[in-house]
């Protein structure tokens, strides 16, 4: 089988990219084509499927086929433009582009059935083709959708139109339904996956050798971990607020942060006026280097306002650690006492008890062999790819 998979986003820097990477390589290792397209500043290389990319300007690429930095729901490490920035001109050749450019990959790759991502412009150029295409909501999307009136008319058709909208958590599903207005066999459940080639336990992994590539001490100590982009529905703020109550708790204890947003510098001086002492800004990183983090973490923590589903927490779980995150979004469909704990949203305190408890109790040795466990049964990208390929022989067999 052929399928052809738009982002909206490039492969590295964003959930719902790191989704493509992973889903595209399952496929190829099934036996299937994919040719993914995606957005960048640079040509898209070295990967095990083809990828077509569409130039944006960074102010730096002169050749790029777009004028301005591609765009995003909230925010990304190589661009802060967001969808609703545009203007009614950007817009418009925005759409025009992805139409062109899904028109040449169409004939060039002559794909059976179109896998795009977010249901948004994409999904929507996908429906003009006339071929089958299902798309994945992620959740920011549905964000979007209430944010930007523009959009909605493209959104609207795209869903309706769709053989099937993939939802990545309870949450996700109905807010599908309810944002679009399609009935709920519509929209087939199939969790994110990790990427268990990468994320796993790594015995070598521990704090007294990662913390030192980051010019870090203090391997005597716990460790906590946040991976994710620095925007306000992320919850850091609240991480750090508690941070200044569970480093009271636990002298000497480490917090890091990885990733990088528009709350970068806002973050950055909140921690000075809270006064924390160990809580360090990593920046962003690339899997294998976040998969040490967590391994070397003692805690994971996902202090999300809403969270479509939390793919950082499955892969801290499959690393063996166990994980603290809000009761928001996708989190409560998997985070539970056996592989971590769920507090409320917006709750500095409850969140601070919790990370306590977790250390101070030692489950990182308990919790985390079957959270890896846990992780592994369920959640790896071989079995919900099965799922997805389930979908496109059903859109093929509806097409005729």
């Amino acid at each position: 089988m052929k399928i052809l998979m738009p982002n909206h986003f490039p492969l590295q820097g964003s959930g719902s990219g790191i989704y493509t990477l992973n889903v595209a390589g399952e496929l190829v290792k099934a036996g299937h084509e994919v040719l993914v397209i995606v957005p960048d500043h640079t040509e898209t290389t070295g990967y095990s499927f083809p990828v077509k990319t569409i130039l944006f300007s960074d102010g730096e690429n002169p050749d790029a086929d777009l004028d301005f930095n591609f765009p995003c729901f909230t925010t990304h490490p190589r661009s802060t433009t967001t969808f609703y920035d545009l203007s009614d001109d950007q817009l418009a050749a925005y759409v025009e582009t992805w139409q062109q450019v899904m028109e040449e990959a169409i004939a060039d790759f002559q794909p059976d059935v179109i896998h795009a991502h977010h249901v948004w412009v994409t999904p929507y150029v996908a429906h003009l083709t006339g071929l089958p295409y299902i798309v994945s909501c992620h959740g920011t999307d549905l964000m979007g959708f209430e944010k930007g009136p523009r959009y909605k008319e493209m959104a609207l058709t795209a869903a309706k139109n769709s053989d099937a909208i993939i939802a990545i958590s309870r949450q996700v599903q109905a807010d599908a339904v309810a944002a679009y207005q399609v009935p709920i066999e519509q929209v087939p459940l199939i969790w994110n996956g990790f990427g268990s080639d990468i994320f796993k336990v790594i015995p070598e992994a521990t704090k007294e050798s990662v913390l030192p590539e980051f010019g870090l001490g203090g391997a005597d100590k716990p460790l906590v971990s946040f991976i994710g982009k620095f925007t306000d529905f992320k919850g850091i703020d609240v991480l750090l607020q508690a941070a200044a109550i569970y480093e009271q708790a636990i002298p000497g204890v480490q917090t890091v942060l990885v990733g990088h947003g528009v709350l970068w510098s806002e973050m950055h001086s909140l921690r000075d006026e809270l006064g924390l002492k160990n809580v360090h800004f990593l920046g962003h990183q690339s899997q294998p280097i976040v998969a040490r983090i967590y391994n070397a973490a003692d805690v994971s923590t996902v202090p999300s306002r809403i969270e479509p589903f939390g793919l950082v927490a499955v892969e801290a779980l499959a690393c063996g650690t166990p994980v603290v995150a809000t009761n928001a979004g996708g989190l409560p469909d998997f985070i539970n006492s056996e592989v971590g704990a769920l507090v409320p949203m917006e709750d500095p305190e409850s969140l601070a008890a919790a990370i306590i408890y977790e250390i101070e109790n030692g489950t990182k040795a308990t919790k985390g062999v079957y959270a890896n466990e846990y992780a592994f049964e369920n959640f790896t990208w071989t079995q919900q790819v099965a799922h997805m390929i389930e979908l496109y022989h059903s859109a093929l067999a509806k097409a005729g």
